[in-house]
């Protein structure tokens, strides 16, 4: 059986493969491995208040209180379980993936994600039946009864002022550093999610104009070629508006990409670029060290350390990142994908905290976005995906092996190969960077026909 939570919670088609009961018995585990208090938000998918009832009755059942705050973005939730001093949080959201999807992320105390040993437990509380398991088993002599009466159990709490802790929060962090965004025109697609309730309003109150599209929604339209992951409406946006910078967050606003004004693409490299030697410039980069992963642009790389800023790079997946951060004490870390974690401002990927931080950056800067990001120069990258019959059976293969030493020494320093399995298909991703796009595609078109051959 694969395991129940992927790199980013519990996802799937909502009421099939992510049922109400599934989200029940994950509301009992909330409040079992976590705390009798839970804050629990959402995205804007039509799924999402038939989940919130059977989490939250799961959350109650055991006892425990759900703190609702409705439709809200991901980061907001890990804030809110501080600000609240709340035992948890949950948000029912799937992120960037289409309307049919959703999904149940966790948050300790502290805002964080659980780690694995923490998911483990809750798994196998769930394949055991939660707690009415518990108490069948009782019945038969192995344990103490565990359902409470009805005279026990717990009782569901809105937080009516959710939204408002987040933007607030937002808003004073630019704030305090002794800089608004006035003068500045922002062009905004929320991607008919959460960010919708939030992000507009943060930037207005710093001082921005701003114009958005796609803030409205019907629970079917959420990610739906718009926001971070469909940029064309955004850049349509911008040459109708003649906005300044452009902003797109994904359904759940964990995540943001922004453009110039002539509809380059600002992504998540490039936005950690502008940030980490900005907070060089203030003193306020521990060691002189951001964090990313592996498939980061090999561009940042060069940039970074042209700039005296070293690059710890992990495996893919924002929780990697996170955890060297934590372990080294470094302040800021990201996924090429959007992905930020600033950890002085919060404890997981924050869309709208990282926009704030990008854009205070260009107003110290006092230069167009297009200059500011041009301290960072993208190497052309081919990435091709090979079908394999055994995606493990690259580890060891000498053709494939050679293959890869032969780019890695026609390269050099000016560019680079990386090869590795897919989470999730029977697929080998090849990736070639370097100074020219005709180099790179042509030595992972090389590595792929190898790979290919071979397994």
């Amino acid at each position: 059986m694969a395991r129940l939570f992927g790199t980013d919670g519990v996802r799937g088609v909502a009421n099939t493969e992510l049922t109400c009961e599934l989200a029940y018995r994950l509301g009992q585990a909330a409040a079992v491995f976590l705390g009798k208090n839970i804050v629990v938000g959402k995205d804007t998918r039509l799924s999402g208040d038939m989940l919130e009832s059977a989490l939250a009755a799961g959350i109650m059942s055991a006892g425990g209180t759900e703190l609702s705050v409705g439709i809200i973005p991901t980061p907001a939730v890990a804030l809110l379980v501080r600000e609240l001093h709340a035992d948890g949080g949950a948000v029912i959201s799937a992120s960037h993936n289409p309307p049919e999807y959703n999904g149940i992320k966790l948050f300790d105390a502290e805002g964080y994600k659980l780690p694995d040993e923490v998911e483990d437990k809750i798994e196998e509380f769930i394949k055991q039946g939660g707690l009415e398991g518990a108490a069948d088993r009782a019945e038969e002599g192995e344990g103490a009864a565990a359902m409470l009466p009805g005279d026990e159990v717990g009782v569901a709490l809105p937080v009516d002022e959710a939204c408002e802790i987040y933007i607030e929060h937002a808003v004073q962090s630019v704030r305090a550093q002794g800089v608004d965004f006035s003068g500045m025109r922002i062009a905004l697609d929320t991607g008919h999610g959460a960010s919708s309730l939030t992000s507009a309003e943060a930037f207005r109150r710093l001082g921005a104009e701003v114009i958005a599209i796609n803030e409205d929604f019907d629970g079917t339209d959420i990610n739906v070629n718009c926001g971070s992951t469909h940029l064309e409406p955004l850049a349509q946006l911008m040459r109708e508006s003649g906005a300044d910078v452009g902003v797109a967050h994904d359904g759940d606003a964990d995540r943001v990409m922004l453009m110039t004004p002539d509809g380059t693409e600002i992504d998540g490299d490039m936005v950690e670029a502008v940030c980490a030697l900005d907070m060089k410039r203030r003193g306020c980069l521990p060691e002189d060290t951001v964090v990313s992963t592996v498939m980061c642009n090999l561009g940042f790389v060069h940039a970074m350390r042209d700039n005296g800023i070293t690059v710890v790079q992990t495996k893919v997946g924002d929780r990697y990142v996170l955890e060297e951060m934590r372990a080294k004490g470094y302040a800021i870390g990201g996924e090429q994908s959007g992905h930020m974690i600033l950890l002085e401002h919060n404890s997981t990927g924050d869309g709208l905290m990282t926009a704030c931080q990008f854009l205070a950056a260009v107003k110290r800067a006092d230069m167009p976005v297009a200059d500011v990001v041009s301290i960072m120069k993208k190497f052309p990258q081919t990435l091709i995906n090979v079908r394999v019959r055994d995606k493990h059976a690259v580890e060891g293969n000498e053709a494939i092996a050679a293959a890869v030493a032969k780019a890695e020494e026609a390269l050099g320093d000016s560019g680079r190969v990386l090869l590795r399995p897919s989470g999730t298909e029977p697929v080998v991703r090849v990736m070639v960077e370097a100074e020219d796009a005709d180099a790179a595609k042509t030595h992972a078109e090389a590595i792929a026909a190898v790979v290919e051959a071979e397994i």
